[in-house]
């Protein structure tokens, strides 16, 4: 396969081999300003960090936390339907490192992907020698894929989507884009538009998953949650989840209108990124909250507002909540809002701003009454209505969890289709 790749490719090629001179300066850069783990940073040179164990091993790679988090639900798979074979995840961001050693078990093995320089893909494919790859989403680097299909290794992408700007991009080197989608054994779409992106591109799409479905309910420290339970008592509960700057001081006004002199509610903010900790709760405290923070040891008490600020929680966070706002969706410039089936899957209400696009799920959630895309000055309404406890709210995440529960079934059966490559 090499030796047929486009010009396009082999300059690419050229590029990395020159650029992968400075790869370690960069990294140590990366290092110093935090975006790189201090300790690992030379996993991304494709050094492993890990004793590689015997037999065949699966390779599963997701680039940031919400991908990393979708390949869960294949990981349990395939540790109960194929014991014997090893699981390496590997992931590109020091935060889905840290959320997935909270959520993955022994002897499942992390490591941070290699930059794709053919060094870097060569040491680690040379340590790693996996049976099967399965990328998620759009991960297409050509250096990794294209050693890993020389030297027999299936090739998976799964949930696989191409924004607008990737699809242009890759219409612009049309061979390229055939050559690296054709060196996939499999390839299941997200949803249909994304299936004609890639035909567009000469791909051969196979079906339909999303395995953001199909994932098990966030998990819960059980004495944790009863003990909040009991601390709590009868106090209504509202949950900003996942939020990004510009958004809590939305969320904090909402708050403040919708509770009046009600002195039982109990605002959560769980910040996106748990290292604004501190500057979530001094926008609480200015606007004269008051506020314990967990990332500062304290427990929930009598407070107004709590931040949450700890990876890993946020199931306790979705089981406590009489409602939930998914952050990442309230500003004018926002991400694209944040999973909405983690709540659902827990019976918990939710309700997101109108920045959905990079969740496409959410137009059929709303078709089906199972949530709302809410401007920023509807969350009083929508805060007052959780505080009184209105029954509609119930119902809507009736709607939600039984929506989800349908996705997870297709998604696992999806699944089924990745698990064939393991056992050919």
């Amino acid at each position: 396969m090499t030796s047929r790749r486009p010009v396009s490719l082999g300059l690419y090629r050229f590029g990395t081999t020159a650029a992968s001179v400075l790869a370690g300066a960069w990294l140590k850069g990366r290092v110093r300003r935090g975006q790189e783990d201090p300790v690992r940073w030379r996993e991304r040179l494709g050094h492993a960090g890990l004793p590689r164990p015997g037999g065949d091993l699966v390779w599963l790679h997701g680039a940031s936390v919400g991908e990393s988090l979708s390949l869960l639900s294949l990981v349990e798979r395939l540790g109960t339907e194929s014991p014997e074979t090893a699981i390496l995840v590997t992931s590109g961001t020091r935060a889905s490192a840290a959320v997935l050693a909270t959520r993955l078990r022994q002897p499942v093995l992390h490591q941070f992907a290699p930059l794709d320089a053919p060094g870097a893909a060569r040491r680690f494919l040379d340590h790693w020698r996996p049976k099967v790859g399965v990328f998620v989403e759009s991960e297409l680097w050509p250096n990794l894929l294209l050693e890993a299909k020389g030297r027999g290794t299936r090739l998976a992408l799964v949930s696989a989507k191409l924004s607008d700007r990737s699809l242009a991009g890759w219409r612009r080197a049309p061979q390229a884009a055939r050559t690296l989608l054709g060196a996939f054994d499999l390839i299941l779409a997200r949803d249909a538009v994304a299936a004609e992106r890639f035909e567009a591109l000469g791909a051969r799409v196979d079906g339909l998953t999303d395995l953001k479905f199909g994932a098990a309910p966030l998990p819960v420290d059980e004495g944790q949650w009863a003990e909040a339970r009991e601390t709590l008592g009868d106090r209504p509960v509202l949950l900003a989840a996942s939020t990004h700057p510009g958004e809590e001081e939305l969320i904090l006004r909402a708050f403040r209108a919708a509770r009046g002199d009600d002195q039982r509610p109990l605002l959560i903010i769980a910040p996106r990124h748990p290292d604004r900790g501190g500057a979530v709760e001094s926008l609480a405290l200015a606007a004269g909250f008051t506020v314990g923070r967990r990332g500062a040891g304290s427990g929930l008490g009598g407070e107004a507002l709590y931040v949450a600020d700890t990876v890993g929680e946020l199931g306790l966070w979705f089981r406590l909540a009489s409602l939930a706002v998914v952050g990442g969706s309230l500003t004018t410039d926002s991400v694209g809002g944040h999973n909405p089936m983690e709540p659902a899957r827990l019976g918990c209400p939710l309700i997101v701003g109108p920045g959905t696009h990079g969740w496409p799920v959410y137009d059929a959630l709303e078709a089906a009454a199972a949530t709302s895309r809410v401007a920023p000055d509807d969350l009083v309404g929508w805060f007052s209505r959780a505080i009184q406890g209105d029954p509609a709210l119930a119902r809507m995440a009736e709607r939600a969890r039984a929506f989800v529960d349908a996705g997870d079934a297709a998604a696992r059966m999806a699944t089924d289709r990745v698990l064939a490559l393991v056992t050919a």
